[in-house]
């Protein structure tokens, strides 16, 4: 009987075919999850980067790069040193992942002093990578009370090609030593860390040049005797561009003062200039002696209309002058919030009246004028929306919590007290705020 022939000669047999089909799955199937790994790393670094991007503080954006650091390693500990002008040391040591027992029995040390790997880190701005930190040439020991480390990855950050500090991570959760991929990863968040660093430092610069000058915008009040006043600014909590909010108080002819707060629409150098043109035209308008608040607003809205195109404008203007047996209170509003008054008793009341509409809306709409007799000792509170606006809170709401805060601090000297509501205000503080309170002298 003849042999059976193999029906493929020169080819592998099935057995080993599959030996071979099966390695080869094997290894697609490891660039495969390698893959997938490092998309996982890449989709994770782009996550943080976003988010230390939204940070506009400087205290929170460091905390982000730690966290975020430790979070893309999967390391347990993490900390970052920021260096002193000269470089030579740490002027700053921000940590993550230290439990309250470990931070309690750390309280004492202090901020670390730049010596062992922390200050080769320093003097050798490489990346640096330890699986023994004992075993290390450059280790000092630990202080006392702190965690006995083993691993350690560092990165130094710069900021506009100088080194600002350095990340250090620790101890990754899985108990493997630091790899060439969380190297690689940190290095990249580092890159993004320092771009942030320098955006948030721009950004401060900014909103203190902001500020600043919205500040040299505003008047230093003058001597309103016998009247005292005070007034207060307060900037947005987050700002980023110039605010709208105002104030003035001028005394006129015949022991007549006028005091002025307005806003106006729009956070930028436009509303800004609208400002400042609105405060200064006022002023001009202001000594025509003959013309009430409602009045002077509706000259003042016409002027505008004819020589600008300013934004529109909420104000209230008032009037004071001397009326046997105290003073006249005149003041009209242009879609403005109400002053309150305090009573020498403490009682205080919104001074609700029918509003005019705002600047900037309709010149020939008439605006009302309203009066008030007040007694010797009272206090007038003229303030903008920023104050009292809360996205939770109906106008009404606010403004009844801003009557309840009032009473309490209204026996204060009025400079502590207009600085009382602007700290205790009721509103979420996303906009800037101005105060302005005048008080009529005793009997």
């Amino acid at each position: 009987m003849a042999a059976e022939q193999d029906p493929f000669p020169g080819q592998p047999h099935l057995p080993e075919l599959h030996v071979r089909l099966r390695s080869e799955l094997g290894r697609i199937d490891e660039q495969l999850r390698a893959l997938l790994d490092a998309m996982d790393r890449m989709q994770g670094l782009l996550d943080a980067v976003v988010a230390i991007s939204r940070e506009v503080e400087l205290p929170a954006v460091l905390h982000r790069i730690v966290t975020t650091a430790m979070d893309l390693v999967g390391a347990h500990y993490g900390a970052l040193g920021v260096l002193n002008e000269t470089g030579d040391h740490l002027e700053q040591f921000i940590t993550a992942g230290l439990s309250e027992h470990e931070r309690a029995d750390l309280a004492g040390t202090g901020l670390p002093t730049g010596r062992g790997v922390l200050g080769h880190l320093i003097s050798h701005p490489e990346p640096l990578r330890i699986s023994d930190i004992p075993a290390h040439a450059a280790s000092v020991g630990f202080p006392s009370g702190h965690p006995h480390l083993r691993t350690l990855l560092g990165v130094a950050i710069s900021v506009r090609g100088e080194i600002y500090g350095d990340l250090y991570l620790s101890e990754r959760r899985d108990g493997q030593p630091f790899d060439v991929h969380d190297e690689n990863v940190v290095m990249a968040l580092a890159s993004a860390a320092g771009i942030a660093i320098e955006n948030v430092r721009l950004f401060e610069q900014v909103r203190v040049g902001a500020e600043q000058f919205q500040r040299l915008l505003l008047p230093a009040l003058p001597d309103l005797g016998p009247f005292t006043a005070a007034a207060v600014y307060r900037p947005a909590a987050e700002p980023s561009k110039l605010g709208g909010d105002w104030y003035d108080a001028v005394p006129l002819p015949d022991d007549v003062v006028a005091v002025v707060i307005g806003d106006v629409v729009g956070h930028d150098l436009h509303a800004a200039a609208t400002m400042a043109s609105t405060r200064n035209m006022l002023r001009a308008l202001l000594f025509d002696g003959g013309s009430s608040p409602g009045a002077v607003l509706t000259r003042l809205d016409r002027t505008l209309q004819a020589l600008t195109d300013n934004p529109v404008t909420t104000t209230a203007l008032a009037r004071i002058e001397r009326e046997a047996p105290g003073w006249r209170l005149r003041w009209s509003t242009a879609g403005h919030v109400p002053p309150l008054l305090i009573t020498p008793e403490g009682r205080v009341e919104i001074l609700t009246a029918e509003p005019g509409l705002p600047l900037g809306v309709d010149p020939g709409e008439p605006r009302p004028d309203h009066s008030r007799l007040l007694f010797p000792g009272t206090t007038l509170v003229f303030f903008t929306d920023g104050l009292i606006e809360h996205p939770s809170h109906s106008l009404d709401e606010s403004l009844d919590d801003l009557t309840e805060l009032a009473a309490v601090h209204s026996t204060l000297p009025l400079r502590d007290f207009v600085c009382a509501l602007a700290d205790h205000h009721p509103s979420d503080g996303h906009d800037d705020m101005a105060i302005l309170a005048l008080r009529t002298p005793p009997a």
